[in-house]
């Protein structure tokens, strides 16, 4: 009892200043707090409880259990969508951040015109979605694409890639590993940047090799941030929609062949009108995107330096 009664005694009460920025510091994270709960959290329990409904347009809902799930099972494109989201995924992250890690390592080094080339390689991060597959779309359009040309330079006769059942998805992982290399470089090089000089010098005076440098210095104290860059690259893979929709689009003939889980969820609630198994699919793919970033959490223990 006496130790109870000395910890309480130790204990202070918050002073007005200490209530006053407790105060502030609320008042400062609502707008964002109050942001993510109107467009975020309450759209999310909505669509949770959509799941387990019979939708119609007018958001009329009719309970049915578990019945789009049970739907979703038996879907038979669903084989397909998981098959390309995965690909998608497998493809473009891990060469999106071997690339974007060679990009920061040369922009790291004491090279003339490193500002410009930050610029130009962030560049696609911050232009429209919408105008990039475009631009993209036209340099790989069958018939006066930018790429057939340059291939009939060399004798190669080129071919419709974006209408290519074959071809199409691979064409779309081209542009995310593109535009995603700047964004991930940044993130990369501050990385970099931050790691202290001194094991660097220690390296040098032991006559360590640029390569044994890197792979023995760079790499384990980078490892923090490369993790960081893979599990929202992955991320967002899972979530790939936009490009595939600006560049190939319903009316193309390949459009069904590159379909991934966000395809498949756009056509039944935005074309069928099925809100409520649109709904499945996406809590569908939220539980899939949840499993594999708890795998990655558990194993970064094994790779990643905290030191």
């Amino acid at each position: 009892m006496s130790s109870k009664n000395t910890l309480q005694s130790t204990r202070k009460k918050p002073s007005r200043r200490q209530k006053q920025d407790w105060f502030a510091g609320y008042i400062f994270i609502a707008p964002v707090a109050i942001g993510l709960f109107i467009f975020y959290i309450i759209p999310f329990i909505q669509n949770f409880w959509f799941s387990f409904n019979d939708v119609n347009k007018f958001n009329v809902a009719t309970f049915v259990g578990m019945q789009n799930y049970q739907d979703l099972l038996k879907e038979p494109d669903l084989i397909l969508a998981l098959k390309n989201t995965f690909l998608y995924a497998l493809i473009t992250v891990p060469i999106g951040l071997a690339l974007s890690l060679f990009v920061a390592a040369l922009l790291n080094t004491k090279i003339k015109g490193t500002y410009f080339y930050r610029t130009i390689y962030f560049l696609p991060s911050v232009t429209m979605a919408a105008a990039v597959a475009l631009v993209w779309k036209l340099i790989f359009h069958g018939e006066f694409g930018i790429l057939n040309e340059v291939l009939k330079l060399f004798g190669i006769q080129g071919e419709s890639w974006l209408t290519n059942p074959h071809t199409a998805l691979f064409c779309a992982m081209i542009v995310a590993i593109w535009g995603s290399v700047g964004y991930n470089m940044v993130i990369l090089l501050a990385g970099m940047q931050g790691i202290s000089k001194s094991y660097y010098e220690a390296a040098e005076l032991d006559g360590a090799s640029p390569a044994r440098t890197f792979f023995k210095i760079t790499l384990p104290l980078l490892s923090p941030t490369i993790f960081f860059v893979s599990i929202t690259g992955l991320i967002g893979a899972f979530q790939v929609f936009d490009s595939l929709y600006m560049m190939i689009g319903p009316e193309n003939p390949a459009f069904n062949a590159v379909k991934t889980m966000n395809v498949l969820f756009y056509q039944n609630a935005f074309m069928y009108g099925y809100k409520g198994y649109a709904a499945a699919i996406s809590i569908f793919m939220f539980v899939i995107i949840m499993v594999i970033t708890v795998i990655q959490l558990i194993a970064q223990k094994k790779w990643v330096n905290y030191d």
